[in-house]
């Protein structure tokens, strides 16, 4: 849990370094202006130096603790396959970091920068994942019977919907990064309509770009809606997956929320780091 929510700050810091447009303030990498990273004076660790250095801080901590939990994991989780994601947070961390290091060093070429924020999400998804795992609800089932089980097991629609729902959302948040590292965020600068209308009148690749994120936006807020209604349609007695569907609900509307308030507000850089 507590990885988890030092990946999140990780994730927010990388938010701020783009949005601030800081990603090469420190040109070297893996030094800081010749400094060893952690003998880095605070007294220069100001403007986009601050944002740029203390991300790689964080981001070193997160690999710290990372090694840690897989190690521990190691010693005392007795599932294989738990122990086995442990290990590939590492794999996943350490490609980060090279990921982070090879964007710098190439001068932020796009395709790095958009591998280097899809990875992040994904390896916050595995730590979040790990946590799940590893919880006391997780080991007992939350409770459940066989009968319990196979009840849920054999709702298909609801099984298909959740199977859809992380790739559906992951590809809209690699058109969102691929918007924020093209500087595509305001290439239709009104919201909800897109210049007045439905749909652009004119075209170009960053407002194709862009529309691509507000449609992929209404078909992952659609398949959430449709997820939280089969839920609580057909299994609201059980607390394990209501919460999350309701979760889900709550956090798509803020979502949507930041991202048209991202707009309005011309990418004001909290506003759009909280979209992150």
């Amino acid at each position: 849990g507590l990885l988890a929510s030092v990946s999140l700050i990780l994730i927010a810091a990388g938010g701020f370094v783009t949005s601030t447009g800081s990603g090469l303030a420190v040109p070297d990498w893996p030094n800081t202006y010749g400094y060893f990273m952690f003998s880095f004076p605070t007294s220069k660790m100001v403007g986009g130096i601050l944002y740029e250095h203390g991300h790689r801080l964080i981001a070193s901590i997160t690999g710290i603790m990372t090694i840690g939990l897989a190690v521990w994991l190691n010693r005392v989780e007795s599932r294989p396959w738990v122990r086995r994601l442990g290990w590939l947070a590492v794999v996943t961390v350490i490609s980060q970091g090279l990921l982070g290091g090879i964007t710098v060093l190439f001068l932020l070429p796009t395709p790095i920068s958009v591998s280097h924020a899809g990875l992040a999400q994904l390896f916050f998804v595995l730590v979040v994942s790990i946590t799940v795992f590893t919880s006391p609800g997780w080991v007992n089932w939350y409770g459940r019977n066989d009968a319990t089980v196979k009840k849920i097991a054999s709702d298909q629609p609801l099984r298909s919907l959740v199977v859809a729902l992380p790739p559906v959302i992951y590809i809209q948040i690699l058109v969102g990064a691929t918007m924020r590292h093209t500087g595509a965020g305001l290439a239709i600068p009104d919201f909800p309509l897109a210049f007045g209308r439905m749909i652009p009148p004119i075209w170009s690749a960053a407002i194709a770009i862009n529309f691509t994120h507000r449609v992929g936006a209404v078909i992952v807020t659609l398949i959430i809606a449709a997820v939280a209604m089969r839920v609580l349609e057909r299994h609201r007695n059980r607390r394990e997956i209501v919460r999350p569907a309701w979760l889900l609900l709550a956090i798509v509307v803020a979502q949507l929320t930041l991202g048209a308030w991202t707009v309005l507000s011309e990418r004001h850089v909290v506003i759009n780091t909280a979209h992150v």
